[in-house]
């Protein structure tokens, strides 16, 4: 009778040996198909894509420079979404130094790039000020400190608007952070709303930042978030990637205690499914297509599609400077582990 524990364990280890052995094939397969992806220390944490242009206009800002910044913003003209991005680069760049920013206002005083910036710069400053702990970890002077820099923004961009062409929606969607912080009413960013949208109706950072706004943990609840999210992709044509947001919705309200075969369901697949259709429809140079690609692997992944995962992860490979993996303490290796995971799947699945 002690022959059937002995043919136990020799068929236990039989299969673990087997298994160690496809391991460490699977690895090696990974290594060559894989060749061409870049590690954790190779990834841009800033952007979620490559942006030669942003990248030299943020050098010139730099190095004290805005005379390149104020050719890209003019080239830019009446793309919103391109507009939008560039002046949040330079509005960051201010935060840190705005001397430029200042040279520039000197020589243009009523120059509406400029303009648009000192103001969004102004409400990024008032954030910092604030700092990132919740409210009961945040003290009375930064409380202060964070209303007071956003009332002076506020003026800000009253003077931007004025300047700005009638049909720029620039400074009035970068005013929805502005309007988070001061805890400003439902009606009174439904007003803010209809001019954004009056002027570019299915413009994605400008939805972006108004789902922000209507998250239960600002000053809207699950059930607004959602309706805004499903709104949004129901009327926006085709490319304008607005179906992004019922997706981003569901993971910034479900992700952290969804079950793993949460990612499967049908409703899931289907935000999954539109978002890719939408995708495919974007123009190439779209400012935020990156982003939506980002998302789209996260979810394909945990999803156990590796092979489209893949495809979406290799075309912003080098980048991580978006959700989810912004959301992570060292959104690089994060980024790599669901990468990583995604090519095994997809060659384990090659194979089958």
């Amino acid at each position: 009778m002690r022959i059937f524990p002995i043919l136990v364990l020799a068929a236990m280890l039989f299969f673990w040996l087997r298994n160690r052995r496809r391991a460490a094939k699977l690895a090696r397969e990974a290594a060559v198909a894989g060749a061409d992806l870049l590690p954790p220390e190779r990834q841009n944490t800033d952007r979620a894509a490559a942006d030669p242009e942003a990248d030299a206009m943020d050098a010139a800002l730099a190095q004290g420079t805005w005379e390149p910044a104020a050719r890209a913003l003019a080239a830019a003209g009446t793309d919103w979404e391109r507009r939008s991005c560039l002046v949040g680069v330079a509005a960051a760049r201010a935060v840190e130094d705005d001397a430029w920013l200042q040279a520039w206002r000197a020589a243009h005083p009523d120059d509406p790039d400029a303009a648009v910036i000192h103001a969004t710069a102004k409400v990024w400053v008032a954030w910092e000020i604030r700092g990132g702990r919740w409210a009961e970890d945040t003290t009375a002077e930064q409380f202060a400190g964070f209303h007071r820099v956003l009332r002076e923004a506020r003026e800000d961009f009253e003077r931007a608007a004025s300047l700005a062409r009638p049909e720029d929606p620039t400074p009035y969607l970068l005013q929805i952070p502005l309007y988070m912080g001061l805890g400003a009413p439902h009606d009174a960013l439904h007003e803010l709303w209809a001019e954004v949208t009056s002027r570019a109706p299915y413009h994605y950072e400008a939805h972006w930042r108004a789902l922000n706004y209507w998250y239960a943990k600002w000053h809207g609840s699950e059930e607004l978030s959602r309706d805004f999210a499903a709104r949004a992709a129901a009327t926006a044509p085709p490319g304008s990637l607005l179906t992004m947001f019922p997706l981003l919705n569901w993971y910034e309200t479900h992700d952290d205690k969804a079950p793993a075969e949460a990612y499967g369901w049908p409703e899931v697949t289907a935000l999954v499914d539109a978002a890719l259709a939408d995708v495919a429809a974007a123009r190439p140079d779209h400012p935020r297509l990156a982003e939506v690609r980002h998302l789209l692997a996260y979810f394909l992944t945990k999803a156990g599609r590796h092979e489209a995962a893949l495809i979406q992860f290799r075309l912003v490979d080098g980048h991580v400077g978006a959700v989810p993996w912004s959301h992570y303490k060292n959104p690089a290796k994060v980024f790599c582990a669901y990468r990583d995971k995604a090519l095994k799947g997809a060659l384990g699945a090659g194979r089958s």
